[in-house]
């Protein structure tokens, strides 16, 4: 009989039976031809059984690893959401084009604008080709980066009015509902943009090729531009105003030191007073030892258990005037972070959008000394740009700087805002953590902001939340305010202050608040 092959079925191939019978009937005869032709025949035909049925097993289950992977693991039925992976790769795609769109808008454009002027003073053809040809390629440069991320804000805010619809109401619906309309109005600038990229581009061409009608192209590029760059300071100076109000709505619930001052000092008069009492039961205790004869241990111990219950009284208020007082350090930095938020987010606003209102008026010039100089044909449109690109590109410059130290900081130091009582991660190498820091395409997902809307819910949420039972509830209804404050409430989840207090104190709800906030604590 043929030696078994492993992976192969515990049922003998239909060769293997002859050869063995074939055996045995040898043996009983005494044969002493074991190795004739016959036999040796048929026991390569039983070594040729195994092998088919082993290659025929390891086909099938070649076969179904082959369809798993391309299921991605999932079960054969699973639905694959195709839209997802390529709004993946898209963003990837685009945050990769970020730094090299970045490079083009704070330099080569401005470099540009500058050759262009001095060729247009200088009468310098050559110079002028060169500066058109350059243009030519920063345009285009911007053109994809720009039509990449309309597409991808168009595809994030189809899904997230699809989610909108299918929370309806609550945390998700109001998160997914804000984020929809944001990328949707990214995505309409993110369309003029690439409107305006392809006027510009058109324009540089039409001065290439020295054009008839270079001066209509230039022309128009320039009233592109004006326009997106206005429509882009006007959002800038709208989110401006969202989050002064919000930071006056943050500042209007006052310090919580002077808020629950009250309080405090009523668990502070409520801890006096059960030391007082202890002592007293103690004194009380003393006087009973000390009189107490043979017949008076029974009320020496009545007194023993009254002294250890006031004992207990004054551990439990001394503990909830530490949990007050540490309750309201926690709300008074989560107010204070809050607003710090808000006004970061009004200095990078006015800042980006004072850029994009210069880089609209070097619009303007172009498009009245069309023909001449391009971009700006004058040292007033060379300046206006300048200006413009080294605004933009300033903020530009502070958001990755921050984002790189932010995501740093989370692999290299994770107990600094990591949950509290929880296990930190394992903290990274410096060499790693710096290589984490580059990656520009991540999301930082562990940092100071979710760490504060950790927090703010911990406060918020109802008795019913681990590690929320023993908070006052006038904590609770500050903590609440601030929500409120921050864009949290009733009204913008649709839903009954009851219905809403109900969500804080749902378990299941906890990871949708928890982001909720932390959205809200980022945007105007």
């Amino acid at each position: 009989m043929s030696t078994p092959i492993h992976g192969t079925s515990a049922r003998q191939p239909a060769a293997v039976l002859p050869a063995a019978r074939h055996r045995r009937a040898g043996s009983r005869t005494g044969s002493t031809s074991a190795r004739s032709a016959e036999h040796a025949l048929l026991e390569m035909q039983a070594r040729a059984g195994n092998r088919a049925a082993t290659a025929v097993v390891q086909r099938a289950q070649n076969t179904g690893k082959g369809k798993a992977a391309e299921n991605g693991g999932a079960p054969a039925g699973a639905k694959k959401n195709y839209r997802d992976r390529i709004a993946g790769l898209l963003d990837r795609f685009k945050k990769n084009l970020e730094p090299i769109d970045t490079f083009i808008k704070g330099f080569q454009t401005p470099t540009n604008a500058a050759f262009t002027q001095q060729a247009a003073a200088a009468a310098n053809e050559g110079l002028k080709h060169s500066a058109a040809a350059s243009g030519t390629s920063a345009a285009s440069g911007n053109l994809l980066t720009e039509a990449t991320g309309a597409v991808v804000s168009g595809m994030d805010a189809y899904k997230n009015m699809k989610d909108a619809r299918k929370h309806e109401t609550g945390a998700g619906h109001h998160t997914a509902n804000k984020k929809a309309k944001t990328k949707g109005t990214d995505a309409v600038v993110g369309a003029a943009g690439s409107g305006s990229y392809s006027a510009a581009i058109a324009k540089e061409v039409t001065k290439l090729q020295k054009a008839s009608h270079a001066a209509v192209a230039s022309e128009a590029s320039g009233i592109a531009s004006a326009a997106v760059g206005g429509i882009k300071g006007m959002r800038s100076a709208f989110r401006v105003g969202g989050a002064a109000r919000k930071y006056r709505q943050v500042k209007e619930l006052g310090d919580p030191h002077l808020v629950h001052a009250g309080s405090l000092a009523r668990l502070n008069e409520s801890r006096e007073q059960a030391n007082w009492a202890a002592a007293e039961a103690y004194v009380a205790l003393d006087a009973y030892w000390k009189q107490a004869g043979e017949g008076g241990l029974e009320f020496v111990s009545e007194a023993v258990d009254a002294a250890w219950e006031a004992m207990g009284e004054a551990r439990d208020a001394a503990e909830s005037l530490q949990r007050a007082e540490k309750d309201v350090e926690k709300l008074s930095t989560a107010q204070g972070y809050a607003k710090k938020k808000q006004l970061t987010k009004i200095g990078k606003e006015a800042v980006s959008g004072g850029g994009e209102s210069a880089k609209a008026a070097a619009g303007i010039v172009t498009a009245v000394a069309a023909g001449t100089a391009g971009l700006a044909s004058n040292p007033v449109g060379w300046g206006l740009a300048g200006a413009g690109a080294g605004l933009v590109l300033g903020v530009t410059m502070y958001k990755a700087l921050r984002a790189a130290t932010k995501r740093y900081e989370e692999v290299r130091h994770p107990e600094r805002w990591g949950p509290e009582g929880g296990t930190p991660e394992e903290a990274a190498s410096r060499k790693e953590s710096l290589q984490h820091a580059l990656k520009f395409w991540k999301k930082v997902s562990k940092g100071e902001r979710q760490a504060m809307a950790r927090e703010i819910y911990a406060l918020a949420a109802g008795p019913g939340i681990s590690g929320s039972g023993s908070t006052t509830a006038e904590m609770r209804e500050s903590a609440r305010a601030l929500l409120i404050a921050l864009k949290c409430g009733p009204a913008k989840h649709k839903l009954e202050p009851e219905a809403w207090a109900g969500t804080l104190d749902d378990p299941a709800k906890t990871a949708g608040w928890i982001q909720e906030i932390a959205e809200q604590l980022a945007s105007g």
